[in-house]
């Protein structure tokens, strides 16, 4: 490698991890907020505060910050220690994720039941309609209706999650978010019902045929599987981030040490001898 090449291979790397850690820097920020200002917010299982935006927000921008500033500084300063420790913790993240995505294939059967019944618990919980939250964080109420609006769906797997919860014990009823549109009501109605009252206190009529039928995990599931060429393209550029991380690395390392045994740099090309050239080291 000349010394063209490795000053461009070095300022690139230099570059991206900049990049990641201000992207970091970002995430972390934002989790920091959401736990201060709206803490117990913007997640649909209450019970599991580690499964909260805050807390995710801020697990990734910790684990971004501490693994791109190692890389930075590493290839800054040429220190073949930092470049290392860049390398083991690009592969301990790399492993983590097979190692938790093969668990999650493997056992997905038992993942989304368990998912489910969280679920059915956070509604009976902590549902509460006049909890509304924030636009950036919103409550479990706000996401629920949300979701239910958005795929026309109720409840978990049926509108029956919505019977007897804490918010309305004894009670069969839904939220208002569970009711068709005004044009599918319509077709469900006897005639001379009325119009004025297809709306009102839908969610209290105790009538399921004025409600969605379709759970929202049917729902979700259907949208997820529509999405996977998202997914895919996002996890490929992901490892394509890990892989150029983990050879630049290795290919700095390598560079540095035989930098560090001459007092200037020398190619590697075994077409030119070391002892004849000589090349001054730019930055």
């Amino acid at each position: 490698m000349g010394n063209a090449g490795y000053t461009c291979i070095r300022r690139t790397f230099c570059w991206l991890n900049i990049i990641l850690w201000l992207c970091s820097c970002a995430f972390l920020g934002a989790g920091l907020w959401l736990r201060l200002s709206y803490e117990g917010y913007a997640t649909l299982l209450p019970q599991h505060a580690a499964l909260s935006a805050d807390t995710i927000f801020m697990g990734i921008g910790g684990t971004g910050f501490v693994v791109s500033f190692f890389g930075c500084c590493g290839a800054w300063a040429q220190s073949r220690c930092l470049l290392v420790l860049y390398f083991m913790l690009i592969v301990m993240l790399f492993m983590s994720e097979f190692l938790v995505g093969s668990i999650a294939f493997l056992f997905r059967g038992g993942l989304g039941r368990t998912l489910a019944n969280e679920l059915r618990f956070g509604i009976e919980r902590h549902y509460n309609v006049s909890d509304r939250g924030s636009l950036v964080a919103p409550s479990v109420s706000a996401i629920w209706d949300s979701v239910q609006q958005s795929f026309e769906c109720c409840g978990v797997s049926s509108y029956e999650d919505w019977y007897d919860i804490q918010t309305w014990p004894g009670k069969r009823w839904v939220p208002e978010s569970c009711c068709r549109t005004l044009y599918d009501q319509r077709q469900v109605l006897t005639e001379g019902s009325g119009d004025g009252l297809l709306r009102a206190d839908c969610g209290r009529s105790e009538n399921p045929s004025l409600w969605w039928d379709k759970g929202c995990a049917h729902s979700l599931q259907s949208w997820f599987t529509g999405q996977l060429n998202v997914v895919g393209a996002v996890g490929l550029g992901i490892a394509f981030v890990q892989l150029f991380g983990l050879i630049t690395s290795m290919l700095l390392f390598c560079t540095v040490k035989h930098k560090r045994a001459s007092d200037t740099y020398k190619s590697y090309s075994p077409s030119i001898d070391p002892q004849t050239r000589t090349s001054s080291w730019e930055d």
